[in-house]
């Protein structure tokens, strides 16, 4: 498959305009003729899955994160910023990244963390729908919700509120979601689940009587892996996909 008609399959998945402003999807190295065979799928471009992907021989990793949020005005080896970049330069591997846009999409981020949480009735959340917003199938009490996700997303949670709170509408947002917490009381929901909470955003949501669950930026994202791989070699089976191997949270427990 030739690059510039893997682009296309991608964007019918992820259409590159659901993004958020502030994002920069889509092909951001690489060029469009090249020949594609072999995808290395993560979350994140870095030095390490560069390198797996170059072990691989892949021809293009395939990102949820893109490499570059902000201009880079020069690309060294060993500038963390920068190095990444460098590497899949100079092994010719293209980076394909799929954000917000995958994040709002149907089957993607926030779907399939719905789906792993079993979650019954999904809708968008509002305003933006970058978010989910459903019915457990049963109420919870929120420590035993806690414990839930903690088990689903293979993870250690935090979490805000009453631990005797009973939860039975919830909305969700994989990764960095706390600032939509009033979103999520304006929905209705009885708990916002997500990746990241700040303090402040935690203080404000306690006050309007909505719990929180903080669930880790990449444990409630990378639910979309598997399923997206398994989605894309459906559609393109002369294109071999692989999952990363080398990327796992950078944070951890004590």
């Amino acid at each position: 498959m030739r690059l510039d008609d893997f682009i296309r399959m991608m964007n019918e998945i992820a259409p590159p305009e659901l993004a958020m402003d502030f994002d920069n999807v889509g092909l951001l190295v690489g060029r469009e003729r090249k020949e594609i065979k072999k995808v290395l799928v993560a979350l994140d471009c870095t030095v390490q899955t560069v390198s797996e992907a170059a072990m691989f021989g892949a021809d293009l990793l395939l990102t949820h994160h893109p490499i570059f949020f902000t201009p880079v005005k020069r690309i060294l080896p060993d500038d963390p910023d920068t190095a990444a970049a460098y590497m899949l330069i100079k092994h010719g591997i293209a980076h394909f990244a799929m954000h917000t846009n995958l994040d709002k999409a149907p089957g993607g981020v926030n779907d399939c963390l719905a789906s792993c949480l079993g979650l019954n009735d999904v809708i968008p959340l509002p305003p933006d729908e970058l978010g989910r917003i459903g019915n457990l199938s049963n109420p919870l009490r929120l420590i035993d919700l806690a414990h839930f996700v903690e088990e689903k997303l293979d993870t250690t949670v935090r979490f805000c509120g009453d631990e005797n709170a009973l939860i039975s509408k919830a909305a969700l947002i994989g990764g960095s979601g706390g600032s939509d917490f009033m979103h999520a009381h304006t929905s209705g929901a009885d708990v916002l689940i997500t990746g990241e909470i700040k303090h402040n955003q935690a203080l404000s949501a306690k006050h309007l009587g909505l719990c929180m669950i903080e669930a880790g930026h990449y444990e409630t994202e990378r639910v979309v892996l598997l399923p997206l791989i398994n989605r894309l070699q459906t559609i393109s089976n002369d294109v071999q996909y692989k999952l990363t191997l080398s990327q796992t949270s950078c944070l951890r427990g004590v």
